[in-house]
């Protein structure tokens, strides 16, 4: 009986050490971070997130009558995860609310903390500062209207490479470089048998923190929602080439397409070039920003493909985004969470001589109020906007949007 007692607490003794030795899984729920899953004690990591933003939005172009909406603007579907010992990481996004849903789809290796190397479809980082944010992020109801001008989602599918290192007292410098298709998303158009136009896109981005690092993820927006206890600044120039463009932004495929003199396809360079500034203080933001297109390789193209036709001057203005642009905007949030933001655009076409040019000439003025229940996971946003055209009609705008990360 002794014997058989000892056994059996041996037994007992072996089961418990066995499960102590087992991996731990855990799930959890976080509203902003969604259900995040940590598998063996934390090699694995998996999370399912999103966002709803449900709005009423209003349009008035003078002279005509008003237009309202109710839709929800963005319904954003994510799932993501992290395998640690591998250093492996990858994202799929998409948003229901469009036609086209799939935003991002990439896998990225993390060879050392200050270099990602990733390969798929993703938010290129060689747009102006404000296309970097993702659209649960922005300060406004949307986007600026030279933003939305200047690039579409500001997604590319290729390999871009990240990097960031600290030199001197705090100072951090990250230099990015990315080669993409040069089509946006989906590059090969309606699909696989539709091949690219042009040529691929090289682009890449500095960044620079000269008074040290922001608050952990304070730079991933423009409002300063953490209110940083120092003066913050952020520094950034991006450039871009596209090599072979039929798209207005250089962000689809075969738009437009342009021929040389025996009638095959030959279209023209566009070059990008964007700067900006931000700072952030106890509550107060401000984002500068400043953008040019040009367009080169222009020489004996047609628009017809019998060589007819000969490209004007002034004409590739009609085809291409060029000119120039700048946003200034500014806000401020309380230890509340109410904010107050407004923000100033001025757009110049490279010909105002051509009324039939991509870009408009315009000025637009957007004021905005903001009230922040759970940081940027739970936020209600109203904001007024008018556009003045130097040519065409004036537009005025305003939406109230609610926003819930889950």
């Amino acid at each position: 009986m002794k014997h058989l007692i000892c056994i059996s607490l041996l037994i007992c003794t072996f089961a418990l050490k066995a499960q102590e030795k087992e991996p731990k899984n855990a799930a959890n729920f976080e509203l902003g971070k969604g259900i995040t899953f940590n598998l063996n004690d934390g090699d694995y990591q998996f999370f399912i997130s999103g966002f709803i933003q449900p709005s009423v939005s209003y349009d008035k172009q003078e002279g005509s009558d008003a237009d309202y909406r109710f839709n929800a603007r963005r319904s954003f579907f994510m799932l993501g995860g992290t395998a640690v010992k591998e250093k492996v990481s990858f994202l799929v996004q998409t948003d229901f609310s469009s036609r086209d849903p799939l935003l991002d789809a990439w896998i990225a290796y993390h060879p050392f903390s200050w270099l990602t190397v990733t390969a798929g479809q993703k938010q290129n980082f060689v747009n102006n500062r404000e296309m970097l944010y993702r659209e649960d992020r922005l300060q406004f109801t949307d986007r600026s209207l030279s933003s939305r001008t200047f690039s579409r989602t500001g997604r590319e599918f290729g390999l871009f490479v990240e990097t960031n290192f600290e030199v001197g007292n705090g100072i951090i410098i990250a230099p990015k470089a990315s080669l993409t298709s040069g089509d946006g998303r989906n590059s090969f158009g309606a699909d696989s048998r539709d091949t690219d136009f042009g040529g691929v896109k090289i682009g890449g981005r500095l960044d620079l923190y000269p008074l040290g690092a922001f608050k952990e993820g304070n730079d991933l927006y423009t409002a300063d929602l953490k209110r940083e206890e120092q003066l913050k600044l952020l520094v950034g120039a991006a450039v871009s080439q596209n090599n072979g463009a039929s798209h207005p932004a250089g962000e689809g495929h075969g738009d437009f397409l342009l021929y040389d003199l025996n009638g095959n396809i030959e279209l023209p360079d566009y070059s990008q070039f964007y700067t900006d500034l931000l700072l952030k203080y106890r509550g107060f933001s401000a984002l500068f920003e400043y953008t040019n297109a040009a367009a080169s390789g222009l020489d004996r193209l047609y628009t017809d493909q019998n060589a007819t036709a000969i490209l004007a001057p002034t004409q590739i203005s009609e085809f291409l985004v060029l000119g120039d642009s700048f946003t200034a905007q500014a806000g401020y949030v309380t230890t509340g969470g109410l904010s107050f933001d407004f923000r100033y655009e001025n757009s110049t076409p490279e010909f105002n001589n051509n009324a039939a040019s991509v870009l408009s000439e315009f000025s637009n003025y957007t004021f905005g109020i903001t009230k922040y229940f759970d940081g940027n996971n739970l936020k209600l946003q109203a904001a007024i906007s008018t556009t003045d055209f130097a040519q065409g009609n004036n537009i005025t705008t305003g939406e109230l949007l609610f926003q819930i990360v889950f």
